[in-house]
């Protein structure tokens, strides 16, 4: 039973240790993706950063002790350029100094100094090293650090994996800070809806909402309408239910600007086109992460249809 055991174990070693390079290499692939579009975009600033010394490319695994340190470096080859790169090979070994009476034997990370100094004695004439750069495999994917000589500042550090999954955690942990910060400050976040619903009854409006309250289920803010009430001005609320696929429920009171505007001149009790008041009850189901929508509407006036819904923060959502 015991060397059943340990065949079965032995035949997974190699399919673990595959699988782990396969990621690194993965991970490698999206740093390379999204450097280099840092790069193009303005981002980064290659005049800040090159030339740079890479410090260490420590792989995490025995298995991939002989291809990562080359994989990685290819990678900043391509995404930096060879010529603004210098490998530091001495960074990546154990440094002995000798001194009268004494011999010390450092195997800690290096400093900004160290480093500025195991530049300076194999550089030769070329410019000094403005950056340095750690690449480092991880469990996970490879770990990026670049920091600046002349001050020690971090430039970027980053965690890399073939999901990019730790990028997403990362995104979503900084607009929760941002969303709670905002909450504090009581800031707002103003959105626009045009709702068109077409069959059977028909209903066109634009609203514009505030979106407030203690988990931002609260919508409310006013309406104008095009049709069922054509020209209608009013107010509008709804509630957001996350747990039913953000689904927003609520109405809209809206009043019929040509007929007020007659009542007001001539006195009387008249209606043009629309009653005075209109109110429109409203059911939105979001399409996935779109900024589109399914919509239900049903009014005093006799009007239920069902249509769709532009939902954006800004007044056109179909434009970029």
């Amino acid at each position: 039973m015991l060397l059943a055991r340990l065949a079965l174990l032995c035949a997974l070693l190699p399919t673990a240790a595959l699988a782990q390079r396969e990621a690194s290499r993965e991970a490698l692939s999206r740093l390379d993706e999204t450097l280099t579009l840092r790069l193009e975009e303005g981002g980064l600033g290659v005049k800040e950063l090159l030339p740079a010394i890479v410090v260490s490319v420590n792989p995490a695994f025995e298995e991939t002790r002989t291809w990562y340190p080359t994989e990685a470096l290819s990678t900043l080859v391509r995404v930096f350029g060879a010529a603004g790169l210098r490998a530091c090979d001495a960074c990546m070994a154990p440094r002995t100094y000798v001194q009268e009476g004494l011999v010390e034997q450092v195997t800690t990370n290096l400093g900004a100094a160290e480093i500025t100094r195991l530049d300076e004695t194999s550089r030769g004439s070329s410019a000094p090293a403005r950056t340095a750069i750690w690449l480092d495999e991880t469990t996970e994917g490879v770990s990026l650090r670049i920091i600046d000589l002349h001050n020690s500042r971090i430039l970027l550090a980053e965690n890399f994996d073939a999901a990019m999954s730790g990028s997403a955690r990362t995104r979503r942990n900084l607009s929760l800070i941002r969303e709670l910060d905002r909450r504090a400050r009581g800031d707002s976040i103003t959105h626009a809806f045009f709702d068109v619903t077409i069959y059977p009854g028909q209903h066109v409006s634009l609203d514009w909402m505030e979106q407030w309250g203690e988990t931002n289920a609260n919508l409310s803010g006013f309406s104008l309408s095009l049709y069922d009430p054509v020209l209608g001005l009013g107010g509008a609320y709804y509630r957001v239910i996350p747990s039913a696929f953000n689904i927003s429920v609520g109405a809209k009171v809206l009043m019929s600007l040509p007929t007020g505007l007659v009542r007001g001149i001539s006195g009387e009790d008249v209606e043009v086109l629309d009653p005075l008041l209109t109110a429109v009850f409203m059911v939105r189901v979001p399409i996935a992460r779109s900024n589109y929508g399914i919509t239900l509407s049903a009014s005093t006036n006799g009007q239920v249809g069902i249509g769709f819904s532009l939902m954006n923060v800004s007044l056109l959502p179909f434009l970029p």
